[in-house]
Formats: C-alpha cells, sequence, structure tokens
C-alpha cells in the first residue's frame, strides 16, 4: 500500500508541474530560461558581431524613459540578432501621382506621392507634406491602395505631431530615433530595456556626430519581426543609409538584458 501511495503522490506532482509549465507564456520562459554570459576575456567576437568603433561610452541622444521600461532582471546575453533598420520617411522627399491614405474607417487623410505611399506603407510611420504624422492603424484595408513591397493594404491613423513626431510604436507611445526596437514580443517582452554593444560609439547624428551609448528599449513590433530579430528605428533615410554602412543589415548583434548602464535615464 505504501508503494502505491508514494506512486500516486509522484504522479500528482508531476501534473502540478505540467500544467504549470503550459500557463507560462513566451515572455514568461525568456525571462526565467538561463542563458550565456559574455565570451570569456580574448575570446574572438560572438557569430554575426562586428567590431565597434569607440569602446567609450558617450552620452545618448535621448534618455530612455523609465516609465515605459521594464525590468528585464540579471544581466544576461540573449544571442545574436539579425539586425534591420526602419526609418520615418517624409512626403516632401518623395514624388509620383497624388495616392490617397485613408484612416481605419476608409476617410480619406491625405493625397501623398505616390513614392511616400509606397514608403511609409512599409515603414508604418510618416510625415505629410502639412507637418502632421500618420501612423498604421489597421491592415487589410478595403480601401487601401496596394503597398507593394508588402501585397498588404494598410490603413493609417493622424496623429498630434507634438506628441508623435516621429510616429507611433506598439506600446501606444512615441518612438524615439536610435532607441526604439522592433521586436517579436513572444521573445523579447515589449518595455523591455536593451544594450547592443556593436551599436556603442555609433553616430548619433546624420552628419557622423555624435556617439551612441548602446541603449534602446523595445517599444514596437512589426508583421516581418520574427524570432531573433531586432529592428532598430533610425529616424530618417539619411541615417538608415549611415548606419548600413557602419553596422551592415543582416549581419547580427549581439543583445544583451539586464545591462546596469541601460537601467536608468541619464
Amino acid at each position: 500500500m505504501r508503494w502505491y501511495t508514494e506512486a500516486m503522490r509522484a504522479r500528482c506532482l508531476l501534473s502540478l508541474l505540467v500544467l504549470t509549465a503550459c500557463a507560462e507564456t513566451q515572455g514568461s520562459r525568456w525571462m526565467a530560461t538561463p542563458l550565456p554570459d559574455d565570451p570569456p576575456p580574448g575570446a574572438g567576437p560572438t557569430r554575426g558581431a562586428r567590431p565597434r568603433a569607440r569602446e567609450e561610452v558617450g552620452p545618448p541622444t535621448t534618455p530612455i524613459d523609465s516609465a515605459r521600461a521594464v525590468d528585464a532582471g540579471p544581466r544576461r546575453v540573449l544571442g545574436t540578432f539579425r539586425n534591420t533598420y526602419y526609418d520615418f520617411p517624409r512626403a516632401t522627399d518623395h514624388e509620383g501621382p497624388p495616392t490617397p491614405v485613408f484612416s481605419a474607417d476608409c476617410r480619406e487623410i491625405a493625397r501623398v506621392p505616390r513614392g511616400f505611399h509606397d514608403a511609409v506603407c512599409v515603414q508604418g510611420s510618416g510625415r505629410l507634406a502639412s507637418g502632421a504624422t500618420i501612423s498604421f492603424a489597421k491592415r487589410d484595408c478595403p480601401c487601401a491602395e496596394v503597398c507593394p513591397r508588402s501585397g498588404q493594404k494598410i490603413c493609417f491613423e493622424a496623429l498630434d505631431p507634438a506628441r508623435f513626431p516621429s510616429g507611433r510604436g506598439a506600446l501606444g507611445t512615441a518612438i524615439t530615433p536610435l532607441r526604439t526596437v522592433a521586436v517579436d514580443p513572444s521573445v523579447v517582452p515589449l518595455g523591455t530595456r536593451l544594450f547592443l554593444p556593436e551599436l556603442v560609439g555609433m553616430p548619433t547624428s546624420e552628419d557622423g556626430a555624435g556617439s551612441h551609448d548602446g541603449c534602446v528599449i523595445a517599444e514596437d513590433r512589426g508583421s516581418r519581426v520574427k524570432g531573433q530579430h531586432l529592428d532598430l528605428f533610425t529616424g530618417s533615410e539619411a541615417m538608415t543609409r549611415l548606419l548600413n554602412r557602419r553596422l551592415p543589415s543582416n549581419q547580427g548583434l549581439t543583445v544583451i538584458a539586464g545591462e546596469p548602464r541601460c537601467a536608468v535615464a541619464r
């Protein structure tokens, strides 16, 4: 009888563990699962990493807003993520026949150059010739023009340019050039502060001046940002071109959570 009681107790314990595991989200597992630490001194760079331009940590372009950031726990290397860039197109920089952009309820917001439409439907946010900001509101809109690069029909929302000078992210807050990154929320929870060592010392202005401190925050997402993929918001096409020369897309960036230097706004 004793062996039967012990067997039943073990079976109940196993069932409880299974139920607990099923209740976890991918985000909570990401927070809990141990990950490899930094490579030992003298070791070569991780796969896909590129050397930094400078080792010193310069002042950030714009402080990270602690009110919308979350604590990622102890410092941990999450791995090498595929890196890409997105920016903030301006209607005045584009040409083409007038093309309407619509709100989610299919009201026309404005008519814009076709080139701008084809850029903003991919980038997600942009500035109209009037100075107003528009940002992604809905896909599969029956009234919208087809986006050539994605094949989707995107509708937008007109935003207050004073509150959202560079557009809005997945957290509903204003996104910030060279601070905001888009992630897959099932891999990196939105609001997580991250440190990108290869970004340290990179320029923070289009003329090549400034020195980035490597700290960013995950506050946006994209339909094509899946798995270990990080999409850095540059704010302009010129900045995208500059960073692509220094840190080419798809080369891979080391992503670290819980970095002390990124824990507080400076």
